[in-house]
């Protein structure tokens, strides 16, 4: 499984949502990145369908195998991981838990906002979180297998992990 893979996964848990949620979802990765997120009546739509967007995504995922669903994982721990910089840092705030939590929000938004966000800071959204989105596959995995996921990456999601993104003095 790959990240083209991973991302339609998240794109597909989005789709029955309805087209307003998910140009909403387009409208957070294009909008100018001087404005509040917090102001736009989009965020408040898609913010107010993340949770069944966490539930279309754990059913999309029901029939996957314990290596799928590690798969999956480990591409979810690569975003988190490349993402985990001073610079989005400073853009979304938190503690290290709060953090992790933003850019699980990142992520769960899709590939078009991971990838503005990516490009420029700017676009994170400061305050907000999907904690649940961090560790979903591991959590699927545990409750299907009795076992966490092994990644067996050598990186990890948690906060200030990143050494490229956090460049010392």
């Amino acid at each position: 499984m790959n990240e083209e893979h991973f991302w339609d996964v998240i794109e597909a848990a989005w789709a029955p949502l309805g087209g307003g949620v998910n140009r909403a979802r387009r409208a957070l990765a294009t909008r100018d990145p001087g404005g509040d997120v917090w102001e736009m009546p989009e965020f408040a739509r898609v913010e107010s369908s993340l949770k069944e967007f966490l539930e279309n995504l754990a059913a999309a995922t029901g029939d996957l195998s314990s290596a799928e669903l590690t798969d999956l994982d480990r591409v979810l721990e690569r975003k988190l991981h490349d993402i985990d910089r001073a610079d989005i840092h400073a853009v979304t705030d938190g503690s290290d838990d709060g953090f992790l939590y933003a850019r699980g929000l990142i992520v769960a938004l899709g590939r078009a906002f991971y990838t503005a966000v990516a490009a420029d800071p700017r676009m994170a959204v400061p305050d907000g979180e999907c904690e649940e989105m961090c560790y979903l596959f591991d959590r699927l995995h545990r409750e299907r297998y009795g076992t966490h996921t092994e990644t067996g990456s050598g990186i990890t999601r948690e906060s200030c992990s990143n050494p490229s993104g956090w460049p010392t003095s």
